[in-house]
């Protein structure tokens, strides 16, 4: 049986880099604490943003992260279709940000398959 630090190690070396649009829609629905970072440019996040997310453009995240986000929280990263996203994912995870993931297809993926009110561009 694995203890508590062994257990929470474990869970973070399998999570997955990518998290599906259905996964964090549940997410939310249980009222998980977790911080949605839209890491898309302002006209974008003007466009079409999903309530309660951060905006932080890409560019602005190495000079950011550290001071407006906590290490130990799990953090899914927004972008369009998820390329930008899973970029940043992935540098979080190598900054000590263990539970960073993707939102795997972006905004475009949640407005077509979550919720259609979301705008496409």
């Amino acid at each position: 049986m694995l203890g508590n630090e062994e257990k929470v190690e474990s869970e973070m070396e399998n999570l997955d880099p990518e998290i599906t649009v259905e996964a964090y829609a549940r997410l939310r629905a249980a009222g998980e604490p977790v911080v949605l970072l839209d890491v898309r440019e302002p006209w974008e996040y003007e466009t079409a943003h999903l309530p309660d997310s951060l905006l932080m453009p890409m560019g602005d995240v190495p000079s950011r992260a550290h001071a407006e986000l906590d290490p130990d929280a799990p953090v899914v990263v927004l972008c369009h279709h998820g390329q930008r996203s899973l970029a940043v994912a992935m540098w979080l995870r190598a900054q000590g940000f263990d539970f960073a993931q993707s939102l795997a297809g972006g905004i475009d993926a949640w407005s077509r398959s979550i919720d259609p009110t979301v705008p496409l561009y």
